[in-house]
């Protein structure tokens, strides 16, 4: 079951509940982190189900999985070939050995299944770059929960570390050993890795949320002024909506429920509101004007909370490549 359709996430779990414990642990052994979240909260919530419901779901994932055949004779050539048309050689380069030889390679995956506290914890002592190093290759979400964490000092110099790496080194990445107690694969001759840099800065900073998001590029401003220009070039925040077409911004109202809207337009410019009005029905835009016009005051960090989840649902389009994002400096970001 596709968990990224509309209805994938239940289907899925109605899929996992007719297959008894014992099966469906063994899928779950396959899923990230977050598939396992996102899975384990839909089977939680799902009270009851028809027998109509599960045979109707069953039937279709039978049909599916029949109609899928493995039409290539060397499977290994098949994954190299593919990981580097999709993600290019350095990437594609990450992943092949762990794939086709069952390498973590990275030695971080453990960390992607613990909480950002408990990560914070484990690496507040270390050093910034260590610390940067193993931050970006976490989930932009996770880095920035994790950064939250830290002093503003620790975190301003980590992020500093972020913006500027090039790549990691195989060697470079073995100095994390000492972080996580791990082997990590590589050799001399390999290619670097394609991880860090500004966009990577970019997207950790816009889920650190507007407070310390403003102390961190202050803090790389006076570092260095282009780079940190450079940074919010590649930001797209919640008044960045404007710039979106009418197609785009129909889109995500599809995804986001008008109740989380109205929090985060509050405080919102005129033009962002009347942009988002003006791409609603007559009807569903006069009970929304009602609606915010009505809302009293709020707390900034319930607003900003309520962004975050509109930005998120945002870049999850961009990513599906159902819509193109503009960032603060005029830049498609791909």
């Amino acid at each position: 079951m596709n968990m990224a359709e509309p209805n994938g996430i239940q289907d899925a779990a109605v899929l996992m509940m007719s297959l008894g414990e014992e099966e469906a642990a063994a899928v779950f052994k396959f899923l990230s982190p977050k598939e396992v979240q996102k899975l384990g909260e839909a089977i939680a919530k799902t009270k009851a189900i028809t027998r109509d419901r599960m045979d109707e779901v069953v039937n279709r994932f039978t049909a599916v999985a029949a109609a899928q055949s493995l039409m290539v004779s060397d499977t290994g050539d098949y994954v190299r070939s593919v990981l580097k048309r999709a993600l290019g050689d350095d990437k594609a380069a990450l992943l092949i050995d762990r794939i086709l030889h069952g390498n973590d390679i990275s030695g971080i995956e453990s960390l992607k299944w613990m909480d950002p506290a408990s990560v914070s914890e484990l690496l507040r002592n270390e050093h910034p770059q260590i610390v940067a190093a193993i931050l970006v290759h976490l989930d932009y979400d996770q880095a920035a929960a994790i950064l939250k964490f830290f002093t503003e000092r620790q975190r301003n110099e980590v992020m500093l570390r972020i913006a500027t790496m090039e790549g990691i080194q195989p060697a470079a990445l073995k100095d994390l050993n000492e972080v996580l107690f791990k082997v990590l694969a590589g050799s001399e001759g390999a290619r670097k890795t394609s991880l860090g840099g500004v966009k990577t800065a970019a997207e950790m900073i816009n889920q650190l949320g507007t407070a310390l998001e403003s102390t961190v590029i202050e803090s790389i401003r006076i570092h260095d002024p282009e780079l940190a220009q450079k940074i919010m070039d590649k930001m797209f925040v919640f008044d960045d909506l404007l710039k979106l077409d009418d197609k785009a911004i129909q889109m995500i109202l599809r995804e986001v429920a008008s109740e989380a809207f109205i929090v985060a337009l509050k405080g919102a410019p005129p033009e962002l509101k009347e942009k988002i009005l003006a791409n609603m029905s007559t009807r569903a835009a006069e009970s929304f004007r009602e609606d915010l016009e009505s809302r009293g005051p709020m707390r900034l960090s319930e607003v900003e909370a309520q962004q975050k989840e509109v930005l998120k649902v945002v870049r999850r389009l961009a990513d599906e490549g159902s819509i193109v994002i503009v960032t603060g400096g005029d830049e498609a970001m791909i």
